[in-house]
């Protein structure tokens, strides 16, 4: 192995941050970038993922002299969307940087269908197997 690389299953820091906003990681850390955005809390990360740039882009209005009024009507405006538009497009990125990393896009749902399995059994007791083409909103 050459000296910039390690065989580590984790990225470094620097590996994360460039990570967090869209660099592929190397195979040996698949297992870790599965984990990562289709584990348990992968939504609330991504969502803090958004976030950071957005609060670190509005905290210097906050140092300006002037009401709470003026700071939160100055920075909810821009900081809101960012919140609303990470959750809308979360797991559209998901699945984009599962892809990215050789990974099945599927996976994003993998906890649903783990939690909703009772439901799609009752489903297909009661009203047989569905047919038709596979949805990106079958869950």
């Amino acid at each position: 192995m050459s000296r910039g690389q390690t065989s580590s299953s984790t990225p470094g820091p620097l590996q994360y941050v460039a990570y967090c906003y869209g660099k592929r990681l190397p195979d040996s850390m698949r297992a870790w970038v599965a984990r990562d955005l289709a584990g348990p809390g992968a939504t609330v990360r991504m969502m803090i993922r958004v976030a950071i740039p957005a609060i670190f882009i509005l905290a210097p209005i906050w140092f300006i002299p002037m009401s709470l009024y003026l700071h939160a009507s100055m920075t909810l405006p821009i900081f809101l969307p960012f919140v609303y538009f990470s959750h809308a497009l979360n797991k559209i990125w998901r699945r984009h940087m599962l892809v990215k990393h050789g990974l099945d896009p599927h996976l994003v749902d993998a906890l649903s269908r783990k939690k909703n399995a009772h439901i799609h059994e009752a489903y297909e007791r009661r009203y047989g197997p569905r047919t038709g083409p596979a949805s990106s909103h079958d869950v």
